[in-house]
């Protein structure tokens, strides 16, 4: 079973994903992330962030990380200024289940992005559906746009700059940053004898697993190495850039409902 801790009063941040005593996420020094508040700039502490409803442009990292929720049982709430989001998380038998449902006008569009930053050794792997589509965000705008590169390097002539290895290794710090969202809902990261599984199910929603490969590229002045593997709702980064298919949207009955299912052993996608 995964060991699960969140922080309400802090924006509902998953701060702890343990399994057989070892931590999953990754976290660094932000004092100031006890004291924000709506509008405020992103503070990036580690843990996963509850992105909603987007996660670049604007807010950033959406409107939910900067807000108390409030606990009812064994549900979390946020409620922002357009929609309201809740959480329940239980336990499985060999992991754990995030139920959430998103309250909304028919219409409205978003994207959720489970914002999981990993704290992974230069070995790790991550694996993906072999094939699928992937944009590559260098900023707000796609640079690449071709498949999974499962074993295939990049070619280096894709890129202004250095890229690094392919996107599905870590490897070593070497100044690179990249972002790509990856249309499957599931994706497996090996570490070692380690793994963890994560798996996203929403009907009638475009779904993918974006993925932040920080090898001390970012950012600029003060880089550091962070690795993100975020199960989403919508195919971008920012809402402002989703085409028609690539945000969620909520339907006539004001209502969207998802399932992140993570586990603790090998589902590779």
């Amino acid at each position: 079973m995964l060991e699960i801790v969140t922080d309400p009063a802090h924006g509902g941040r998953w701060t702890s994903l343990r399994a057989d005593g070892h931590e999953w996420l990754w976290h660094r020094p932000a004092p100031e992330r006890q004291r924000v508040a709506p509008g405020d700039a992103f503070v990036d502490a580690g843990g996963l962030e509850e992105c909603v409803p987007t996660v670049r442009g604007a807010p950033d990292h959406g409107d939910a990380w900067s807000r108390p929720w409030r606990r009812e049982g064994d549900a979390d709430t946020v409620r922002c200024d357009r929609f309201a989001l809740t959480r329940t998380i239980r336990g499985t038998a060999d992991g754990a289940e995030a139920d959430y449902v998103l309250d909304a006008d028919p219409g409205f569009r978003f994207l959720w992005a489970a914002h999981a930053l990993l704290d992974l050794t230069p070995r790790a792997t991550l694996r993906l559906r072999e094939g699928a589509r992937t944009r590559v965000f260098p900023e707000a705008a796609p640079l690449l746009d071709r498949p999974w590169p499962t074993g295939a390097p990049w070619l280096e002539g894709d890129w202004p700059a250095p890229l690094g290895p392919a996107l599905d290794r870590l490897g070593p710090d070497d100044g690179t940053a990249v972002g790509a969202v990856v249309d499957t809902p599931r994706a497996c990261v090996h570490d070692g004898a380690r793994c963890l599984a994560l798996a996203l199910e929403a009907d009638g929603q475009p779904l993918s697993v974006a993925v932040w490969r920080n090898l001390g590229g970012f950012p600029a002045g003060n880089p550091y190495r962070s690795t993100g593997v975020e199960p989403m709702l919508g195919r971008a980064f920012d809402l402002a850039d989703a085409g028609p298919a690539d945000a969620a949207r909520v339907p006539a009955s004001g209502e969207v409902r998802w399932r992140l299912t993570l586990t603790a052993t090998c589902r590779c996608a």
